[in-house]
């Protein structure tokens, strides 16, 4: 006999009981038998708990349900089934976070976490060469969210780029124009011409960006569930940086290709606005003419979803200074919070990767990729005279402009 039909058996021989106490008026009998039928029950009660407790130890999660159906027992009784409180397994990104913390931080990882730990990172294969005497461990990937989470509060423009996450090298079909063939009037009885289409390539092929950040360690001793936020802040801020800058003025040869970099880079610079205060003969203060010709120059396809991005110092500066025609301010603050103001409409945004003086209008969303070709990684080295301990975080990441008419600038340009 198991131990629920032990139960069972035990439990309908106390309610007959105390049933036949109650027909012969033996109340206190009666009411005895009832204490010994939820003493029986709450014996039980423990005893699947308990088990339940046991199989989760052996690893397994579908904890024994012993009673999961209600049963009817003679005696006019009914027994609702009771089941132990479930027990909240981690899923295994949650699992991977806690170990490579641990691994961060010197501590032994063993069992699920192991598992799970050696797992992910048999399947991450470095596919560029950097030199480290360790081996690079593959950040968890709620923790790289939250790098870039931080990297993306600083940085708008970076922000709002369209971003992809494709291993090696991509490449994307760029549409330049349309050579002939486009739509147009025809006459009667005249042969529509065939459409001829001008395509380019735009190829992310990846460069190395790495950030070190050392950690005495007394403060590696912390809580684990510590850590984990102490490294998304310090490498979200160090390394949204380096994205923020290079969105908008990387160079594109060792950093993806800034907006300015690209609409500087273009033969007669078509979608450059130029102003110069500081000329002494000569003076161009920015104005509501330069500001409407910089809107002018972004296709209309890409107007809407468009910002204005500028540093903290040109924001205000010379673009919160603007008047209209009319004397009137065309920086118009936003009291919803969401952006700290408005230029004709168009939000505006601080963005402390752009140049002194440099205003860009347009679609990031549209008009700028991120590719990340390779996942982030860190490596840790410690250094026992000092205390310390390094955390490299590595990854191959690529960027460009896909389309210039999705951007124009409106450039300070310096006094010769």
């Amino acid at each position: 006999m198991n131990p629920q039909e032990k139960y069972l058996a035990e439990r309908k021989e106390l309610i007959t009981a105390a049933e036949a106490f109650i027909a012969e008026n033996k109340m206190d009998e009666a009411k005895a038998k009832m204490q010994e039928v939820e003493t029986l029950d709450a014996n039980f009660e423990e005893y699947k708990l308990q088990n339940a407790n046991l199989n989760a130890l052996k690893g397994n999660k579908n904890v024994t349900d012993l009673n999961n159906q209600s049963v009817q027992i003679d005696g006019g009784v009914t027994v609702v089934a009771q089941t132990a409180a479930p027990i909240n397994a981690l899923n295994d990104d949650q699992v991977y976070e806690n170990a490579w913390a641990k691994k961060m931080m010197g501590q032994t990882i063993e069992g699920s976490e192991l598992e799970v730990f050696n797992k992910v990172n048999k399947s991450f294969n470095n596919a560029y060469t950097h030199d480290t005497g360790n081996t690079a461990v593959l950040i968890p990937e709620t923790v790289v969210a939250g790098i870039w989470s931080r990297a993306e509060e600083m940085y708008p423009l970076f922000a709002d780029a369209k971003k992809y996450n494709v291993r090696g090298t991509l490449k994307i079909a760029k549409h330049n124009s349309i050579e002939a063939g486009d739509a147009a009037w025809y006459a009667e009885g005249t042969p529509v011409e065939d459409e001829e289409n001008a395509f380019g390539e735009m190829i992310l092929s990846g460069h190395e960006l790495a950030k070190a950040v050392t950690i005495s360690w007394k403060l590696k001793a912390m809580a684990v569930q510590d850590f984990v936020p102490y490294i998304i802040n310090e490498l979200g801020e160090r390394v949204g940086v380096a994205l923020g800058t290079a969105a908008a003025r990387g160079n594109g040869t060792t950093q993806p290709e800034g907006v300015e970099t690209a609409l500087l880079a273009e033969a007669g610079t078509p979608q450059v606005v130029t102003y110069d205060p500081d000329n002494a003969t000569t003076p161009v203060a920015l104005s509501y003419g330069i500001v409407t010709e910089a809107v002018g120059k972004i296709h209309s396809s890409y107007l809407q979803g468009s910002k204005f991005y500028a540093n903290n110092a040109t924001v205000w500066g010379p673009l919160a200074n603007i008047m209209d025609g009319n004397g009137r301010p065309m920086f118009i603050p936003d009291p919803t919070g969401s952006t700290i103001g408005r230029i004709l409409g168009f939000p505006v945004e601080v963005d402390a990767g752009l140049t002194d003086g440099s205003i860009i209008f347009g679609n990031a969303n549209k008009g700028l990729v991120f590719n990340t070709n390779e996942p982030f990684s860190v490596v840790t080295e410690d250094h026992a005279k000092a205390r310390t301990t390094d955390y490299v975080a590595y990854a191959v990441i690529d960027g460009g402009v896909l389309d210039t008419q999705a951007f124009s600038l409106i450039q300070d340009v310096p006094t010769a």
